[in-house]
C-alpha cells in the first residue's frame, strides 16, 4: 500500500498553521484552472518556434496535461513547441530538445525527499546544458526540494529544502505567500523581469510557497528574499505506521535567516542557460481544493509575464 503524506506547514510567525494537506487527498486536488485565459496577442514564435520537454518522468506533481497545462497552453499560443519528457534523462534524448522544463520531481514512493535523478541522469542534463542546452528546473517546498537538490547542486545551488516565509513582504493572509516587487526591492533587474519592452516589464509576482535558492557565483537572483526572510529547514519525517497503512509527517526545525538568498535565480553555464525557482505554483494557474484561484490567475499579480520572460530569456530573445 502507498504511503500517506500528511503535509503539514510549520508554525509560521505568530500563527500556528497546523492544519494537514495530504500530498495525494487534500493537497492532489488542487487542479489547473481551465477557465485561464493562455491567449498570447503576439506570439514571440509565429512559426515554428523552439521545442520544450516538460518532465513527466520523475513522479512530478506538475506535468503538461495536469496541474502545469496552463504554463503549457500559455508557453505554447506563444509559439513554442511543448512535448511531454517520458523518460531518463539521457545525452542522446535530451538533444532532441532546446528547453527542459523539470517542476517538483519526487524521490520513490515513501521517500519523496530522496533524490528524483540518477547521478547519470544528472550529468546527462548538465552535459547537456553546457553544451547549449537550457533548462528551467523547479521545486518547492518539503519534500520537493530534497528531490531536485542533485540537480541543482550540479549547477551551483543549494536548495534550503524546508519552507521559507517572509512575515514583512507577503500577501496578507500567508506569510509564506512571499511578494517581489520594484516597489519593495526584491524584485531585480534582469532581461527576464525588465522584458523586451515596457508592456513585458515586471512589476509584481507572488510565490506561493516554497524554498529558498543560494545564489551561486555569476547568478542574478531576480526574486531576491529579503531582511526579514526566513527558512524553516526540514528534518527527518515522522514515520506512523497503523497495519497496512503508513502516515509520514514532515518535521521543521527552528527558523534561520534566508536573507541573502533567492527563490528566482538565472544563470549560464558553458553554451547554455539556467533558471532555478524555489516555488512552482507561481508558472501556472490552479485552483485549490477550497475553490481559490493561485498562481498566474490571481488578479494583481504579473506571473504571467514573468514566465514568458523566463522563456524568452532561455531561447535567447532577450
Amino acid at each position: 500500500m502507498k504511503a500517506s503524506w500528511h503535509y503539514r506547514y510549520p508554525p509560521l510567525a505568530v500563527l500556528a498553521l497546523a492544519f494537514l494537506v495530504v500530498l495525494c487527498g487534500a493537497r492532489g486536488s488542487q487542479q489547473a484552472d481551465v477557465k485561464f485565459d493562455a491567449r498570447v496577442a503576439h506570439p514571440a514564435y509565429p512559426k515554428s518556434g523552439p521545442r520544450v520537454v516538460i518532465d513527466e518522468a520523475h513522479r512530478n506533481f506538475h506535468t503538461a496535461s495536469g496541474r502545469y497545462r496552463p504554463f503549457a497552453q500559455l508557453i505554447g499560443n506563444d509559439g513554442y513547441r511543448v512535448v511531454p519528457g517520458a523518460g531518463a534523462f539521457t545525452a542522446a534524448g535530451l538533444r532532441g530538445g532546446d528547453i527542459l522544463v523539470i517542476s517538483n520531481a519526487m524521490g520513490p514512493d515513501g521517500h519523496e525527499w530522496e533524490s528524483a535523478f540518477t547521478p547519470e541522469e544528472v550529468g546527462a542534463v548538465h552535459g547537456w546544458v553546457a553544451g547549449g542546452g537550457n533548462l528551467l528546473l523547479i521545486a518547492d517546498h518539503f519534500p520537493m526540494g530534497g528531490a531536485a537538490e542533485k540537480l541543482s547542486e550540479a549547477f551551483g545551488v543549494d536548495m534550503a529544502k524546508g519552507v521559507t516565509e517572509d512575515t514583512l513582504n507577503c500577501t496578507p493572509d500567508e506569510t509564506t505567500a512571499i511578494v517581489y516587487s520594484r516597489e519593495n526591492g526584491l524584485l531585480t533587474s534582469h532581461p527576464i523581469t525588465d522584458g523586451r519592452s515596457a508592456d513585458e516589464a515586471v512589476a509584481r509576482v507572488v510565490a506561493f510557497t516554497g524554498q529558498s535558492l543560494s545564489v551561486p557565483e555569476g547568478a542574478v537572483a531576480f526574486l531576491k528574499l529579503g531582511a526579514t526572510a526566513r527558512d524553516f529547514k526540514a528534518l527527518a519525517p515522522k514515520i506512523e505506521k497503523t497495519g497496512d497503512n503508513t502516515r509520514i509527517i514532515p518535521q521543521y526545525g527552528d527558523p534561520v535567516p534566508a536573507a541573502g538568498r533567492a527563490q528566482g535565480v538565472a544563470l549560464e553555464v558553458g553554451k547554455g542557460r539556467v533558471v532555478v525557482l524555489g516555488e512552482a505554483a507561481m508558472m501556472t494557474a490552479q485552483i485549490s481544493g477550497d475553490g481559490h484561484p493561485f498562481g498566474m490567475n490571481v488578479p494583481g499579480n504579473d506571473n504571467r509575464k514573468l514566465a514568458l520572460n523566463i522563456m524568452h530569456w532561455l531561447s535567447r530573445l532577450d
